[in-house]
């Protein structure tokens, strides 16, 4: 019943996201801190505002410290990011949230880490859902909450003010008072106001928020910071004169931008932008590290200044994990998080927003115009994207005909290779490319394609959805 996707496990509230198996997953994970030796250096546990994420933290603490095990429960709803910082700076061997992060509503989850504050690998979450089963009919011990807290067992922390210390450490906040900018804030009724408002007010910009009050269905909306999602945002931008408009997702693990224009900056060309901005102004020199399903105008910029891009499956654990490997200085995927060196090792909406400020305040340009003065370099490209809904006999029926058969459409472009370690990938000769993949943590099918015109990257995904009956199987759900 438990199992990690690519960004931990999500579930549907009352379905399996219940407090039995929260107490399953920690009770287990309590097996992992015993069997690993780590049992008596805790944990730290976070949430978000979703509904029940306040609860479910403290039935998992409760656990814990059935079992002894040093809990450190971060005192009110917080960001994915300030857990895994928290996880890094206190030295801890594991850390965990409860958030379906961009989920809707309806779900709920919990994001694991391990020590640096970094996504638990395969191996770690194989090992968990392992022993889930294994313990599937053990009666789980639990102390009550506030038993815990005086006994001293869980302790409540705020390291808040650490976090946004660290980050301000890390960015020219003269630069940015200098500027004087206007910001428009959507935390998209999720945890980021605190930590980004307070950064962005102390670097003396003028912040305008909406969209701040806690509310556990998201205004009725899907609380991923995409161009379907931020029109109030956009109108915001236009109508208040504002220099940005950023956004982030429901856990503040991801970014959404809009620019002066009101345009709204895909998380493509945002990766590439402050990429740039990092080897250009800053002066940094350093790999890329991006997933599948995201821009290969990243690696055109990578070879401009004589720096490698790697490629990786989607899992901000793989980029995480690579950059480690290959020393790269920033890390992203389509979706909207990044990590850049010198942090944590996991997406931060609230630094990538605050480093991008810092960008627009050093370099006096707005994003359009950067990214022209990168396009004139290096080419332009364009995107496409598409995701469908998949029934369980749907998901293997394509499986099948995508993994077991190798069957593909008959593409108007001449193949170069194709990959399938995540997904099925075509790289097409010259340029180009389109990947379809299944979601994991929704049950959606994904398509994204790249061409330098956007007919062309548009054509990849009508033709692959159409060879594959997409269209049909979507309008009979």
């Amino acid at each position: 019943m438990i199992h990690f996707g690519t960004g931990g496990w999500r579930a549907i509230i009352g379905d399996e996201f219940t407090k039995s198996n929260i107490r399953l997953l920690s009770y287990s994970i309590g097996d992992l801190m015993e069997k690993t030796g780590t049992a008596n250096l805790g944990l730290c546990i976070g949430y978000d505002r979703r509904f029940l994420s306040k609860e479910a933290a403290h039935w998992a603490a409760e656990v814990f410290a059935a079992r002894q095990i040093p809990c450190y429960v971060i005192d009110r709803s917080s960001p994915t990011p300030l857990i895994m910082f928290t996880v890094k700076q206190m030295n801890l061997p594991y850390g965990m949230t409860i958030t379906a992060s961009h989920n809707p509503a309806i779900y709920n989850g919990v994001k694991f880490f391990t020590a640096g504050g970094c996504d638990a690998n395969e191996d770690v979450t194989n090992e968990i859902e392992f022993l889930t089963q294994k313990n599937a009919e053990v009666k789980i011990p639990f102390l009550d909450y506030d038993e815990g807290i005086r006994s001293g067992i869980i302790k409540e922390i705020n390291p808040l003010n650490s976090y946004i210390d660290s980050i301000l450490s890390l960015v020219d906040t003269e630069a940015i008072k200098k500027a004087r900018l206007r910001i428009a804030l959507d935390p998209m009724y999720g945890v980021s106001q605190t930590s980004l408002q307070t950064i962005l007010l102390t670097a003396r910009c003028e912040v305008e928020v909406i969209h701040d009050r806690h509310d556990t269905l998201f205004g009725g909306r899907l609380p991923a910071p995409n161009i379907h999602t931020l029109g109030t945002l956009v109108n915001f931008v236009l109508d208040h004169h504002c220099d940005l408009g950023i956004a982030t997702d429901g856990d503040a693990d991801r970014l959404g931008v809009i620019d002066d224009k009101g345009q709204f900056v895909h998380p493509n060309k945002l990766l590439v932008l402050l990429y740039y901005y990092l080897l250009k102004y800053r002066g940094w020199r350093g790999p890329a590290v991006r997933n599948n399903s995201t821009t290969h105008l990243l690696d055109k910029v990578a070879a401009g200044f004589g720096q490698a891009c790697y490629e990786v499956p989607v899992g901000f654990k793989y980029v995480s994990a690579k950059m480690e490997e290959t020393g790269a200085i920033i890390g992203g995927e389509s979706s909207g998080g990044l990590t850049v060196k010198g942090h944590i090792r996991g997406k931060d909406g609230i630094y990538a927003a605050t480093i991008l400020t810092e960008m627009v305040a050093v370099t006096g340009k707005h994003l359009s115009e950067l990214y022209k003065e990168i396009t004139d370099q290096f080419g332009e490209v364009f995107n496409s994207d598409a995701d469908f809904k998949l029934t369980p006999q749907n998901k293997e029926r394509l499986q099948n005909i995508l993994y077991v058969e190798n069957k593909l459409p008959d593409f108007p472009y001449e193949i170069d290779h194709v990959s399938y370690r995540d997904g099925c990938k075509v790289y097409f000769k010259n340029s180009g490319w389109v990947i379809v993949r299944f979601s994991g943590t929704e049950p959606l099918i994904r398509l994204c394609a790249e061409m330098s015109d956007q007919k062309s990257a548009d054509q990849l995904i009508s033709v692959f959805s159409d060879f594959l009956g997409l269209e049909s199987e979507l309008q009979s759900q």
